[in-house]
């Protein structure tokens, strides 16, 4: 839904003016790097190991195709030929050179786009349900409220300043795909009583160094009200959250060093405050936002079920493609389809310029138009007719993005460790790509089945591996780079911090030791059909320290 209006284009162009003088000031030496960081983050640009690296906001992961074509194109003309897509939705780009930044955000700009509030101590994009407005389990589409959401926070002048970076989820379905209890805040879609849409609001979770899971703080916030209800908990945070120290300014450190008891009676009283200067949301604005969210006009597809049949039987690699890469629709005869950025040795996340405007052109013929970007760094046509899923598997193929593997091992997060980012203390790519070609093979990613892998290059968890079922953190030991194993996290609705096993391993003997705890797993589970993390939370750690270290004594 977010599109440019007449304010929207004069604003963003007046900012990409006045970062132009900005740059060319550091450029000519005018501004030190000191003096310029401020001014670049505040335009979603950081300075990365070996070069500047551009963040644009994607809300809440929804593109169309001529957005999508735009990204593909800057790829080409201003990096190397790809881009980078995140965990929060958005997508990077890690070679620009400093003098083009401008250029790059005056081309988006014209397709609606732009870099704000990706960076610094704001609240950043708000994600979701990549499957949302079509997820067949939805209890309604929470785009609508991450759009309202992103309008109320957008330069909110008292929160531009926060102690620390704010992140908001909301998932719309009783499957949480949005990851809300690791979240500053998170929004769970409930259906009231009186048939009404609600909130259940969680804060004070979130990963990093301190990783802590969200705790309730309301039941049923109402429509009207969940502006007032996120202004009222902000305000409180923004009064009482640490400034003295960045590692813990986050909510969560508020949360835990307060209690979520007391810190629930001051964001009452806050948000009775807040609820008398009439901060609602009019019914009427969120009937005129859910508008622009509508179900395409989707056409008939009768036949498409039966014909799908038929080809799936002739066909065994589309049938597997079809199988784990496709998702259930509100409407029968349409899914969802996962395009998977994760090809077995490749770097997650990546997609080549001539990917990007593959997949453009597969939405504009076969998807209505839309392009989402998950969490789990892949691409999504949310309305696809299941009688055009060979036409686009056999395109996909053509565009090496046909690889049958969401959900499965070699989908793995990863952050850019240690190739890219200067915080990092490891590598986390070429990890990625050793386990997904040791692992790679079809039979035995079915074999193994459901399995969420995610690496973190360092303790700020940007791969997310607190809440991977198996757990991957690079780790600086005496100047070598070594990587701790956890087992047991998980982001949806059983959301559990992932526990550390043992001691580290250098990374000529991860791989190894990964293999060794998933056929762990395989010999003890109960069935084919029991996955790694329930075997995990009916096990225990000790087979597995048993396995990894065996001449520990206190693994046995």
């Amino acid at each position: 839904m977010y599109r440019y209006d007449e304010f929207d284009t004069a604003f963003v162009k007046q900012r990409v003016s006045q970062f132009r003088n900005q740059v060319a000031r550091r450029v000519s030496g005018e501004l030190t790097e000191d003096e310029f960081k401020p001014l670049r983050l505040m335009n979603g640009l950081y300075l990365q190991l070996h070069a500047y690296m551009l963040r644009v906001a994607i809300p809440y992961g929804s593109l169309d195709s001529r957005q999508l074509h735009r990204l593909a194109d800057v790829a080409t003309k201003y990096d190397r030929g790809y881009a980078h897509f995140t965990t929060r939705q958005n997508v990077q780009y890690n070679w620009p050179k400093l003098s083009d930044t401008p250029d790059i955000l005056d081309e988006l700009a014209e397709v609606d786009m732009h870099a704000i509030q990706t960076s610094g101590n704001c609240i950043r994009n708000v994600t979701t349900d990549h499957f949302a407005g079509a997820a067949h389990d939805e209890i309604a589409d929470p785009r609508v409220y991450a759009e309202i959401i992103r309008q109320w926070s957008s330069l909110h002048p008292e929160f531009t300043f926060l102690p620390r970076k704010f992140k908001i989820a909301i998932n719309g379905a009783k499957k949480d795909r949005a990851a809300i209890r690791v979240h500053d805040i998170g929004l769970q879609l409930v259906e009231l009583a009186d048939g009404k849409i609600g909130f259940d609001v969680y804060i004070g979770g979130g990963q990093g160094r301190t990783p802590m899971i969200a705790k309730p703080v309301a039941e049923g916030v109402s429509e009207q009200d969940i502006l007032s209800y996120l202004e009222s908990v902000l305000r409180v945070y923004n009064r009482y959250g640490r400034r003295d120290n960045k590692y813990k300014a986050r909510i969560k450190i508020l949360v835990h060093e307060t209690g979520v008891e007391e810190l629930q009676a001051d964001i009452a009283q806050e948000y009775k405050h807040v609820k008398s200067t009439l901060l609602d949301v009019p019914a009427e604005e969120i009937e005129r936002i859910n508008a622009y969210f509508a179900m395409p006009d989707l056409k008939a597809d009768r036949d498409g079920a039966d014909k799908l049949v038929q080809v799936r039987a002739s066909d065994a690699a589309f049938s597997q493609w079809v199988g784990q890469n496709t998702h259930g629709h509100k409407v029968a005869d349409h899914v969802s389809v996962t395009v998977s950025l994760k090809p077995v040795g490749g770097v997650p996340g990546d997609a080549t310029d001539i990917q990007m405007h593959l997949v453009a052109d597969l939405a504009e013929r076969y998807g209505y138009d839309e392009v989402r970007v998950s969490h789990e760094q892949n691409l999504i046509l949310p309305h696809v007719a299941k009688s055009d899923l060979y036409a686009i598997y056999q395109a996909l193929v053509e565009g090496d993005l046909a690889e049958a593997n969401a959900g499965l091992v070699t989908d793995i997060i990863a952050c850019p460790g240690l190739d890219y980012c200067a915080l990092a203390n490891a590598r986390s790519i070429p990890i990625a790509q050793e386990i997904s070609e040791r692992l790679g093979a079809i039979e035995r990613q079915k074999q193994i089945g459901e399995l969420k892998l995610k690496i973190s290059g360092c303790i700020n968890a940007c791969g997310h591996h607190h809440v991977g079922h198996i757990g991957i953190l690079g780790v600086d030991k005496k100047g070598e780079e070594h990587y701790q194993i956890t087992l047991g996290g998980s982001a949806d609705e059983q959301t559990s911090i992932g526990a550390i096993l043992g001691r580290g391993f250098p990374a000529e003997e991860l791989t190894d030791a990964i293999e060794l705890v998933i056929d762990t797993y395989i010999g003890l589970r109960l069935s084919d059909d029991e996955i790694f993390i329930d075997a995990y939370r009916r096990v225990g750690p000790a087979p597995f320290k048993a396995a990894l270290y065996p001449t520990d004594k206190k693994a046995a």
